[in-house]
């Protein structure tokens, strides 16, 4: 049987005059992403993952003979609009099936009306515990939880020279960022580090001299930043201009996409947890499905530390159109269903779910894969 995987490289080998002629309606996947606000850059990877998917899986046929299309809403980095954004995609543009939505305090607004509409929905970024332990049987997570990221970076504290001994913590004062900070405690304390300081901020805060002044304080050696990669640049700017001095790692695979281009001064370092590291391809679990994404985004001339995320849109897309194909109709509930079966490759890793949660109405979780690049004077290397 032809494997996805193949279905994705022919797609992208076919030449754009011979894509096939399709004679019925298009099968509609809704998507909400912060496309504006204060988390824009990363929602807009997201979103271009998931447009280059879409044009990928119909140069190879669509799905069930019908071509794929992409209905994408902004949900303006505001939790009560990506609520807005899912009623829209499911009473005005009839999706059966979401993608969304980032920010974890996004996704916990809308999971109510997953239950109220009956739709699922692939989650794509958001971290937080509580999306995949409080019981809504709607929810589909392909990223990492915190708790995933957290454990798989304290197996490679032994790399780090000096040690981790003590970590600080300075965190977006959302789900995401709270939780990020829980379960780094939770696991880094159990190897043995010490924890000092949380200085926390707000999403659309700029200035960070308050928070950088209380971490220079600390006798921590180690400072974990959890953000949107608009205020994780800021934050590693206005550390060195400050001259924090300890070790900067930040987390939820964001990449501080304008330090390739300037760089911090020479002899400035940070560490990255990332879901994928586009400049080592062949690295990747699946090295043929990640170059054939990394190929698709660099022909648009996008900029390339946004691969970094963008793959999120991009491995949801093959994994919502995988469960339409199981189901065998766009129907909210056989999608649903459809889903606990999806056994595919995504350019993190392979993707399938196992149950989180209250028995009887559990959530599926991925477990993808997860690495640490070190940024220094524009270039990246793998820890």
């Amino acid at each position: 049987m032809t494997s996805r995987r193949t279905l994705l490289l022919a797609g992208l080998a076919a030449p754009a005059l011979a894509r096939p002629g399709f004679a019925a309606d298009p099968i509609k996947i809704g998507m909400t992403q912060p496309l504006t606000g204060a988390v824009a850059a990363s929602g807009n990877y997201v979103a271009n993952g998931a447009k280059i998917a879409t044009e990928v899986l119909n140069r190879a046929g669509g799905v069930l003979g019908r071509p794929i299309e992409l209905i994408l809403e902004d949900n303006k980095s505001n939790p009560r609009e990506a609520v807005a954004s899912v009623e829209k995609l499911v009473l005005r543009d009839k999706v059966p099936v979401l993608i969304g939505a980032w920010s974890s305090t996004f996704t916990l607004a809308i999971m109510p009306k997953l239950v109220e509409y009956k739709v699922p929905m692939v989650v794509e970024t958001s971290s937080a515990s509580r999306i995949t332990t409080s019981g809504n049987p709607w929810v589909f997570r392909i990223a990492p939880t915190s708790e995933m990221e957290a454990v798989a970076f304290a197996e490679l504290l032994g790399k780090f020279d000096p040690p981790v001994r003590k970590i600080d913590f300075l965190s977006v004062n959302n789900d995401f960022g709270r939780g990020a900070a829980e379960k780094f405690t939770e696991a880094l304390r159990a190897k043995g580090a010490a924890i000092g300081r949380t200085e926390t901020m707000t999403p659309e805060a700029t200035d960070l001299a308050a928070q950088i002044t209380a971490l220079k304080q600390s006798d921590g050696d180690t400072v974990f930043v959890t953000t949107g990669v608009e205020q994780l640049t800021l934050a590693l700017r206005q550390a060195v201009e400050q001259r924090l001095g300890k070790r900067i790692v930040s987390t939820g695979g964001s990449f501080p996409d304008q330090l390739l281009a300037n760089p911090l001064p020479a002899g400035n370092s940070s560490f990255h947890i990332l879901f994928y590291a586009p400049w080592f391809p062949e690295r990747a679990p699946h090295p043929q499905l990640a170059e054939t994404y990394t190929a698709e985004w660099n022909k648009k001339g996008w900029e390339f530390a946004g691969l970094t995320e963008g793959f999120r849109g991009f491995d949801a897309m093959l994994t919502v159109v995988e469960a339409i194909r199981i189901a065998g109709e766009p129907e909210a509930e056989a999608i649903r269903e459809a889903l606990w079966q999806v056994k595919i490759p995504g350019v993190n890793g392979d993707i399938s779910f196992v149950k989180e949660g209250p028995a009887g109405r559990e959530s599926g979780q991925n477990r993808p894969n997860v690495s640490v690049v070190r940024l220094s004077e524009g270039k990246a290397s793998l820890l």
